[in-house]
Protein backbone atom coordinates (compact mmCIF):
# COMPACT_ATOMS: atom_id res chain seq x y z
CA UNK A 1 0.00 0.00 0.00
CA UNK A 2 2.89 2.50 0.84
CA UNK A 3 4.86 1.43 -2.21
CA UNK A 4 1.35 2.87 -4.30
CA UNK A 5 1.03 6.12 -2.20
CA UNK A 6 4.80 7.04 -3.14
CA UNK A 7 4.23 5.81 -6.78
CA UNK A 8 1.20 8.08 -6.97
CA UNK A 9 3.04 11.21 -5.42
CA UNK A 10 5.77 10.69 -7.78
CA UNK A 11 3.73 10.80 -10.84
CA UNK A 12 2.03 13.80 -9.25
CA UNK A 13 5.10 15.83 -8.60
CA UNK A 14 6.44 14.75 -12.41
CA UNK A 15 3.54 16.11 -13.78
CA UNK A 16 3.66 19.18 -11.73
CA UNK A 17 7.05 19.65 -12.77
CA UNK A 18 6.41 19.19 -16.25
CA UNK A 19 3.61 21.61 -15.99
CA UNK A 20 5.66 24.26 -14.74
CA UNK A 21 8.58 23.85 -17.07
CA UNK A 22 5.88 24.37 -19.70
CA UNK A 23 4.76 27.25 -18.34
CA UNK A 24 8.23 29.02 -17.97
CA UNK A 25 8.58 28.28 -22.21
CA UNK A 26 5.43 29.71 -22.94
CA UNK A 27 6.58 33.16 -21.24
CA UNK A 28 9.87 33.17 -22.43
CA UNK A 29 11.71 32.99 -19.29
CA UNK A 30 14.95 31.86 -19.05
CA UNK A 31 15.46 29.39 -16.21
CA UNK A 32 16.47 31.42 -12.99
CA UNK A 33 14.36 33.21 -10.44
CA UNK A 34 11.84 35.58 -11.21
CA UNK A 35 13.06 38.87 -9.16
CA UNK A 36 10.39 41.52 -10.59
CA UNK A 37 7.23 41.26 -12.58
CA UNK A 38 4.56 43.74 -14.08
CA UNK A 39 2.10 41.20 -15.66
CA UNK A 40 -0.40 41.12 -12.68
CA UNK A 41 -0.41 37.27 -13.20
CA UNK A 42 1.40 36.36 -10.38
CA UNK A 43 -0.17 39.24 -7.65
CA UNK A 44 1.00 42.54 -7.04
CA UNK A 45 2.73 44.31 -9.92
CA UNK A 46 5.83 45.72 -8.73
CA UNK A 47 6.87 49.29 -9.05
CA UNK A 48 8.80 50.13 -11.52
CA UNK A 49 12.29 50.89 -12.06
CA UNK A 50 13.39 54.33 -11.62
CA UNK A 51 16.47 56.59 -11.89
CA UNK A 52 16.30 60.27 -11.19
CA UNK A 53 19.47 61.44 -13.04
CA UNK A 54 18.56 59.97 -16.19
CA UNK A 55 14.73 61.08 -15.67
CA UNK A 56 14.09 57.16 -16.89
CA UNK A 57 11.55 55.30 -15.64
CA UNK A 58 10.57 51.84 -16.57
CA UNK A 59 7.96 48.42 -15.60
CA UNK A 60 9.37 45.40 -17.45
CA UNK A 61 7.73 42.34 -17.53
CA UNK A 62 9.97 40.03 -15.61
CA UNK A 63 13.30 40.78 -14.27
CA UNK A 64 15.11 37.07 -13.45
CA UNK A 65 18.27 36.39 -11.43
CA UNK A 66 20.22 33.31 -13.31
CA UNK A 67 24.01 33.00 -12.28
CA UNK A 68 24.13 36.08 -10.33
CA UNK A 69 22.92 38.04 -13.17
CA UNK A 70 19.71 39.63 -13.64
CA UNK A 71 18.45 39.47 -17.36
CA UNK A 72 15.11 41.65 -18.05
CA UNK A 73 12.53 40.22 -20.14
CA UNK A 74 9.97 42.09 -22.41
CA UNK A 75 6.74 39.91 -23.73
CA UNK A 76 5.09 41.07 -27.05
CA UNK A 77 2.04 39.48 -27.68
CA UNK A 78 2.28 39.61 -31.61
CA UNK A 79 3.98 37.40 -33.93
CA UNK A 80 7.93 37.86 -34.19
CA UNK A 81 9.11 39.75 -37.11
CA UNK A 82 11.97 38.42 -39.00
CA UNK A 83 14.20 40.83 -36.30
CA UNK A 84 12.64 42.71 -33.51
CA UNK A 85 11.88 46.30 -34.10
CA UNK A 86 14.36 48.78 -33.56
CA UNK A 87 11.85 50.21 -30.89
CA UNK A 88 11.23 47.06 -28.47
CA UNK A 89 15.25 46.70 -28.48
CA UNK A 90 15.57 50.44 -27.36
CA UNK A 91 12.89 49.53 -24.91
CA UNK A 92 14.85 46.67 -23.76
CA UNK A 93 18.32 48.26 -23.59
CA UNK A 94 15.84 50.90 -21.13
CA UNK A 95 14.96 48.09 -19.07
CA UNK A 96 18.92 46.94 -19.04
CA UNK A 97 20.06 50.86 -18.37
CA UNK A 98 17.46 50.73 -15.13
CA UNK A 99 18.50 47.68 -14.11
CA UNK A 100 22.28 48.47 -13.89
CA UNK A 101 21.49 52.36 -12.23
CA UNK A 102 19.01 50.60 -9.68
CA UNK A 103 20.38 47.37 -8.73
CA UNK A 104 23.87 47.39 -9.52
CA UNK A 105 24.05 44.45 -11.80
CA UNK A 106 24.84 45.29 -15.36
CA UNK A 107 22.60 42.60 -17.42
CA UNK A 108 24.42 41.23 -20.42
CA UNK A 109 21.75 41.01 -22.44
CA UNK A 110 17.88 40.62 -22.38
CA UNK A 111 15.09 38.55 -23.79
CA UNK A 112 12.08 39.88 -26.27
CA UNK A 113 9.69 37.31 -26.86
CA UNK A 114 6.58 37.21 -28.88
CA UNK A 115 4.07 34.69 -29.07
CA UNK A 116 6.33 32.48 -31.92
CA UNK A 117 10.03 33.11 -30.82
CA UNK A 118 12.30 34.70 -28.93
CA UNK A 119 14.98 37.11 -29.22
CA UNK A 120 18.16 37.42 -27.21
CA UNK A 121 19.66 40.86 -27.61
CA UNK A 122 23.08 41.89 -26.15
CA UNK A 123 23.35 45.05 -23.89
CA UNK A 124 26.89 45.84 -25.57
CA UNK A 125 28.30 49.23 -24.72
CA UNK A 126 27.56 50.91 -28.72
CA UNK A 127 23.81 49.81 -27.87
CA UNK A 128 24.03 51.88 -24.47
CA UNK A 129 25.39 54.80 -26.13
CA UNK A 130 22.70 54.62 -28.82
CA UNK A 131 20.14 54.31 -25.83
CA UNK A 132 21.77 57.33 -24.56
CA UNK A 133 21.77 59.48 -27.99
CA UNK A 134 18.51 58.44 -28.02
CA UNK A 135 17.31 59.52 -24.61
CA UNK A 136 19.27 63.16 -25.21
CA UNK A 137 17.37 64.01 -28.29
CA UNK A 138 14.15 63.26 -27.05
CA UNK A 139 14.78 65.64 -24.24
CA UNK A 140 15.99 68.04 -26.89
CA UNK A 141 12.37 67.79 -28.54
CA UNK A 142 10.96 68.32 -25.22
CA UNK A 143 12.27 71.39 -24.92
CA UNK A 144 11.21 72.62 -28.40
CA UNK A 145 7.96 74.11 -29.02
CA UNK A 146 7.89 72.45 -32.94
CA UNK A 147 8.78 69.08 -33.63
CA UNK A 148 8.47 67.30 -37.26
CA UNK A 149 6.47 64.08 -37.58
CA UNK A 150 9.10 61.58 -37.25
CA UNK A 151 7.59 58.79 -39.39
CA UNK A 152 4.99 58.35 -42.28
CA UNK A 153 2.72 55.40 -40.99
CA UNK A 154 -0.71 56.29 -41.05
CA UNK A 155 -1.41 53.19 -37.98
CA UNK A 156 1.20 54.63 -35.46
CA UNK A 157 -0.47 57.89 -36.06
CA UNK A 158 -3.79 56.69 -35.17
CA UNK A 159 -2.05 54.94 -32.19
CA UNK A 160 -0.77 58.33 -30.84
CA UNK A 161 -1.52 59.90 -27.65
CA UNK A 162 -0.91 63.35 -29.33
CA UNK A 163 -3.19 62.59 -31.96
CA UNK A 164 -6.01 65.03 -31.02
CA UNK A 165 -3.24 68.20 -30.77
CA UNK A 166 -1.03 67.65 -33.50
CA UNK A 167 -1.42 69.58 -36.70
CA UNK A 168 0.90 67.11 -38.74
CA UNK A 169 -1.40 63.88 -37.92
CA UNK A 170 -1.65 61.73 -41.18
CA UNK A 171 -4.74 60.10 -41.16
Amino acid sequence: MTIYIFLILLLIAIFLFWQSNRQRRRTGLPGGRVIYTDTGQWGRVEKPLYDASMRLTGRPDYLVERNGKIIPIEVKSGKAPDAPYDSHIYQLASYCLLVHKTMGKRPPYGIIHYSNRDFAVDYTPALEAALLDILAEMRRDDRRKEVACSHSSASRCRGCGYRKICDQRLA
